[in-house]
């Protein structure tokens, strides 16, 4: 008769899991400024309201991902996005004043989506609690999605 064995859980680095997600929020926290900018500018209503509601999602992320930050016991400093976000955004702002309208609008908006799809992939690779993995996991395919989503409206917008 074999004996039972139960299962040990796999160690995790607290540290490494705190850092991955606090790189997350960070990419959140970017998008969320960076379409709520996007809606302040874009001249289309339609890309207006999808670039709030967009906003509003990596808004809820952001507060899930620092949610799962207390649910394991890491506790985190404030997170407000990165210094590259900012960068991104000023960039995008002197473009937008030199007069590049909507296309330039979605432009800088899929290459924020761009970072925010890679992040989320790296994130994916990373040796992580299941639970943790789930809620990456789960944002991960809606960030793809909004992804694609903006590169087919700045396609159809150059075609």
């Amino acid at each position: 008769m074999q004996e039972f064995e139960p299962v040990q859980p796999q160690p995790y680095d607290q540290d490494h899991v705190r850092l991955v997600l606090e790189h997350l929020i960070d990419t959140c926290r970017d998008g969320e400024a960076g379409f709520a900018d996007a809606a302040e500018h874009v001249a289309d209503s339609r890309l207006r309201q999808y670039f709030r509601e967009r906003s509003q999602e990596r808004t809820r992320f952001a507060r899930e991902l620092e949610q799962e930050l207390e649910r394991i016991g890491t506790w985190q400093t404030t997170r407000k996005g990165s210094a590259t976000g900012d960068l991104r955004r000023t960039w995008f702002d002197v473009k937008r004043a030199l007069g590049g309208g909507d296309p330039t609008i979605l432009d800088e908006v899929e290459a924020g989506e761009d970072a925010a799809r890679d992040a989320y992939q790296q994130a994916l690779r990373e040796h992580l609690p299941p639970a943790t993995m789930a809620l990456i996991r789960t944002q991960a395919q809606s960030i793809v999605s909004s992804h694609d989503d903006v590169r087919m409206l700045r396609m159809r917008r150059a075609a």
